[in-house]
């Protein structure tokens, strides 16, 4: 079909005017105008007012359509027929923005920018119109396919002889009411020295039925090698550790014990305390590090009898990372690596605040998970020194590590951790 007359003055007029956004977006609504138009002719067996044999049904007006694109919004009509229904098929249904504007508003929204942000960006973008909140959503639906396979993936592939456990709290609607949700984390260290996210999950409260069934998925993926599991001190979560992880120590974190210590003495003797406490991990051997617990209980026993208890209740468990190579210490005495994950997660989620259930918040999350990931395994460097599993696997293949380079700052996640309990000493973990 040829442009009118009308339609060449126009476009050249837009040359004139050098207008080139209008002049692309005059042209591509056309081009996609005449290919629609071309598609229905071929579907009826007739052009407009054509008389043929072959004709099987008749145009019967049109339906407008909003197409959004970088070159602006794009007008089209879309014709009815008077038998059955037409949708031309370089378009899809229910979608009026383009692939480009679609990768552009997940990029963002994966990245933390509020729907009101992505809004404005689609505009800055050429879209006249806008796009709403709903949409945006829908949009990011796009990636639950990639992003359930990530959390579905196998994890046989590698031994983990080190994992992290926590959760964090995000907000969601449940039964049209605003609920707390905790979305609970797993990420790993591998026999070769790296880190991978294991898996996430969204649920109630961080209960023993939810964390057995998250560490059972975890299992049922083939998790295996499992000698050290890292978590704070949630009962649920301790249970659920001692049920699934049959053969793997439990490493208290110390970082969250010291913060319930915080809880049962004066804020003015935190720092003292928290000195005297750390002895217990500067220690150079197993039997030093559990003896000094008994040491440091009875110096502060006399003036704080709660933490001298909590002390020797918490010995086993608060001392289990020095069954293991001294070169792992510093990495495996608390859960910081992951409380660093979660702070970023809550970067991400704060931006939207509430989620309207628990798919939309799984999906954010697990896109936070899976960028980190990437960049785990495309920029790798070595979490443990290299050769250091050799004591926890001693069948392992000399050559079955990569060329990995090592991690340069190996004290900094604990100085990190505990350098910001003093100031937080009423903090306590519920």
């Amino acid at each position: 079909m040829a442009l009118s007359q009308s339609e060449l003055i126009r476009l050249l007029e837009s040359l004139r005017s050098s207008d080139g956004i209008e002049l692309v977006r005059s042209v591509a609504e056309r081009m996609l105008q005449e290919l629609i138009d071309a598609e229905t002719a071929a579907k009826i067996g007739a052009e407009w007012n054509e008389h043929t044999d072959t004709r099987t049904n008749y145009r019967n007006g049109h339906r407008d359509k909003t197409l959004t694109t970088q070159a602006g919004d794009l007008e089209l009509a879309i014709p009815k027929l008077r038998a059955g229904s037409f949708f031309p098929s370089l378009l899809e249904r229910r979608r009026r923005i383009d692939q480009a504007l679609y990768t552009v508003i997940m990029e963002a929204y994966v990245h933390g920018v509020s729907t009101r942000s992505v809004d404005d960006l689609v505009v800055a973008l050429g879209a006249d119109t806008g796009i709403s909140k709903s949409e945006v959503s829908r949009i990011c639906a796009a990636l639950d396919e990639q992003l359930t396979a990530f959390r579905t993936r196998p994890l046989d592939h590698t031994r983990f002889p080190y994992i992290y456990l926590d959760a964090t709290y995000c907000k969601a609607r449940v039964n049209h009411q605003i609920a707390s949700r905790a979305v609970v984390i797993a990420t790993g260290i591998t026999e070769d020295g790296g880190r991978e996210v294991l898996g996430v999950m969204v649920g109630d409260s961080e209960t023993e039925a939810f964390w057995t069934e998250f560490l059972r998925h975890l299992r049922e993926r083939g998790l295996s090698g499992v000698r050290l599991v890292l978590a704070d001190h949630h009962t649920g979560l301790v249970n659920a550790i001692r049920k699934v992880m049959i053969g793997a120590a439990y490493q208290r974190c110390r970082v969250h014990f010291l913060r319930n210590v915080f809880g049962v003495i004066p804020k003015d003797a935190g720092e003292m305390v928290a000195a005297t406490i750390r002895t217990i991990f500067a220690q150079p051997g197993q039997s030093a590090v559990r003896a000094q617990v008994d040491t440091v209980a009875d110096m502060l026993g006399g003036q704080f009898p709660k933490v001298k208890q909590m002390l020797l209740e918490a010995k086993d468990d608060l001392t289990a990372f020095a069954a293991f190579p001294e070169r792992h210490w510093k990495k495996i005495q608390s859960t910081n690596p992951l409380e660093r994950i979660n702070r970023e997660i809550k970067r991400r989620t704060d931006v939207v605040q509430v989620f309207p259930n628990d798919d939309a918040l799984l999906r954010l999350v697990t896109a936070v998970l899976f960028e980190m990931h990437d960049e785990w395994i495309a920029f790798p460097r070595r979490y443990l020194p290299e050769g250091s599993m050799d004591e926890i696997y001693p069948d392992k293949r000399p050559d079955s590590a990569p060329a990995l380079p090592s991690t340069t700052n190996t004290t900094a996640d604990c100085r990190v951790a505990e350098g910001d309990l003093t100031p937080r000493l009423s903090q306590n973990r519920a």
